[in-house]
């Protein structure tokens, strides 16, 4: 089912469609016909309108579909239904279960630093008070008493311990919480779940990642992943290279000609970022920015472009 803010018109009548005719899509309002596919050739057509640009995007990727669909006519057996229901169905790769969690283990925001601001306190305190209304039991760990999450009667266990796997795993092992949530913890939360996740404590102790997924969290932070990913959509990002090196660094510069951008992955409010013009200056970007991280991402610099 989508929900859609397109135009709705209808003019054709699903009783009266010949032969090798169907529905494609049904209104589940007033249960009027939307679109209509043939069974074997590849015509079809919706009676919302998905504009390509200037009205909502939200069906946008039926125009991919018929592409497709004509591109493969010459091939025998093809069935443009189910070459549509392909591409619009949203497959799961690892099953969510369903069971209502009874404890939550939340990383907190942990010591205010710079580069990582104090929202993240705000946003954990009222996470624990959502999972309190849901009556499920929450346990934070957070090594700053002076936050307002750490509050006296909030959450219903506080351990006050620095944000670091060893550290969790253990609190975890004691606490045996069924999920965790690891995006209110900011860039240090983060860093910490996909640790335990390298590890493999989440699955040791059969605790789900609740909210954002770690796989997702895993590919948006490591910046060449990202990159492939956008690419794989086929959007364009800026030419980059991932090293983990000074002199890799040099060498990509040397590949995609001066200036170029630095982004360590995995790091604090853009720490070890900057641009760099020359040589001398890439090398001292790259020399602090793989001090702090393992992975550094060289980019192409658009400085300049609107």
């Amino acid at each position: 089912c989508f929900m859609t803010s397109q135009n709705h018109g209808y003019a054709v009548d699903r009783f009266t469609l010949p032969d090798n005719w169907e529905p494609l899509f049904t209104n589940a309002n007033d249960k009027t016909n939307e679109g209509i596919v043939h069974k074997e050739r590849p015509y079809f057509s919706v009676q919302f309108h998905p504009e390509h640009t200037a009205g909502p995007e939200d069906l946008e990727l039926l125009f991919d579909v018929f592409l497709d669909l004509v591109k493969k006519c010459d091939q025998t057996l093809l069935s443009p239904r189910q070459l549509i229901t392909d591409k619009l169905q949203f497959v799961v790769d690892k099953p969510y279960g369903l069971k209502h969690p009874k404890k939550v283990l939340l990383i907190g925001s942990g010591g205010l630093s710079i580069g990582q601001a104090g929202e993240f306190d705000y946003s954990g305190s009222q996470a624990i008070k959502a999972l309190r209304e849901e009556n499920i039991q929450t346990v934070l760990i957070n090594p700053n008493i002076a936050t307002v999450q750490t509050s006296k009667g909030l959450a219903d266990k506080v351990y006050f311990l620095p944000l670091v796997a060893d550290y969790v795993e253990q609190v975890i092992k004691v606490e045996r919480p069924d999920g965790v949530l690891l995006t209110f913890g900011g860039q240090t939360g983060l860093n910490c779940g996909i640790e335990l996740e390298k590890k493999g404590v989440f699955e040791k102790y059969n605790v789900e990642i609740l909210g954002t997924p770690i796989r997702t969290i895993i590919d948006t932070e490591d910046r060449k992943i990202f990159g492939d990913k956008i690419n794989a959509i086929g959007e364009k990002v800026a030419p980059s290279v991932a090293v983990h090196s000074v002199e890799e660094a040099l060498e990509a510069a040397k590949k995609l000609g001066y200036p170029v951008m630095t982004r360590a992955a995995f790091s604090l409010g853009g720490l070890g970022s900057g641009f760099a013009n020359n040589e001398e200056e890439l090398r001292k970007l790259a020399s602090m920015a793989l001090a702090h991280s393992a992975q550094l991402i060289v980019d192409k610099s658009l400085k300049g472009w609107k």
